[in-house]
């Protein structure tokens, strides 16, 4: 036990903050450099076993044993069943490269590299999906969740005014961030619900709800409070893009689009962007999340706007039938979830 006695010297507590701060990226760095060891190991007995089969013409039988040899040669290892191996050969293949493990694929733990390859459904989606989960330290479970809610198909697609309102890189930048629509099936709501029953699911379910909206959202408040002259008005959520260092303002509205919803909107961000914007912010931009929209008349709506705006829908229980049949029930997706559980030592970093 270390003495309450000591004469601790003044900078003590600084010092070691700044000691768990170095330990801290040692380990992240060591359990980084760990990963890529393994997927790079992993990729070269794929590569080599492909090559086999070409020459050799291989059968499934032959891996099986091949498993099972090297399984009893390393037995602390669990990364070499049939099963990854098979995998290990579906990676070099899916990513066709000859020698050398793509970058991208070298930075990914092994669960979400399996993940990847049973959810992807097209290279796009793989590399998508790849960049994404590598930039923004997805978890697996989160990363599958995103395939799972089709978010690359939903990412950037929102009708929007950005590319008038916004110079060409900030209005790319913003429109990446407008899904339409955006899924809110973790809310439980089902029928009519007004707009603050929808505020307070959102709320109540704040970690999902942005991790819906996308990498870089950090809340600012709920129903916030202006007072213009006399006048009070409240935006309904108030976001701020860490990334892209602009407040983003979200009206909610449970039905379908009205015009004069995009008159709010604009008068929101105009408020906004005069109040709490500071000379270092990019431009407040404004997102309405409806029940329905017609895309026809949002562009209208928008066309003469003077703030940057995007217009989205959101499901929760209206899905249409086929978008219904394609994502997974809770059996499925506990199924999902014990497939990727690691059948490795790999450390995953990002877990």
């Amino acid at each position: 036990m270390v003495s309450s006695e000591i004469d601790l010297p003044a900078d003590y507590a600084e010092l070691l903050e700044a000691l768990k701060t170095r330990i801290s990226g040692a380990r992240i760095h060591a359990q980084r450099t760990v990963n890529t060891l393994v997927i790079e190991l992993y990729w070269s007995l794929g590569r080599d076993i492909i090559g086999r089969q070409a020459r050799e013409g291989w059968g499934s039988g032959v891996i099986r044993r091949l498993a099972a040899d090297l399984a009893a040669s390393f037995p602390d290892m669990k990364g070499l069943s049939y099963r990854n191996l098979q995998y290990m050969t579906a990676m070099v293949r899916a990513w066709d490269a000859t020698e050398n493990v793509p970058q991208l694929v070298a930075h990914l733990p092994w669960g979400h590299i399996r993940t990847i390859l049973d959810k992807a459904a097209s290279a796009e989606e793989r590399e998508w999906y790849a960049a994404a989960a590598v930039q923004y330290g997805w978890s697996r479970n989160v990363l599958l969740n995103m395939m799972m809610n089709h978010s690359m198909e939903r990412t950037g697609t929102a009708p929007s005014n950005f590319s008038r309102q916004l110079a060409a890189p900030d209005s790319e930048l913003a429109q990446q961030m407008a899904k339409d629509p955006y899924n809110f099936e973790f809310l439980g709501l089902s029928g009519d619900v007004a707009e603050r029953d929808l505020e307070n699911a959102l709320m109540s379910r704040i970690t999902e709800t942005l991790r819906e909206l996308g990498p870089g959202f950090a809340f600012v408040g709920r129903q916030v409070h202006f007072d213009v002259d006399g006048d009070d008005f409240y935006v309904d959520l108030l976001f701020f893009h860490i990334e892209q260092s602009r407040y983003v303002v979200i009206e909610l509205k449970t039905g379908k689009f009205q015009p004069e919803f995009a008159g709010k909107l604009n008068f929101y961000v105009a408020l906004v962007d005069d109040v709490l914007r500071r000379d270092h912010h990019n431009e407040t931009i404004g997102i309405l999340i409806c029940g329905t929209k017609n895309d026809r008349s949002v562009r209208y709506s928008l066309g003469r706007s003077t703030s940057p705006m995007a217009v989205a829908a959101y499901t929760y229980d209206k899905l249409p039938p086929a978008e219904q049949q394609a994502l997974p029930n809770e059996g499925h997706l506990v199924a999902a979830l014990e497939w990727a559980e690691p059948d490795t030592g790999t450390i995953e970093g990002t877990d």
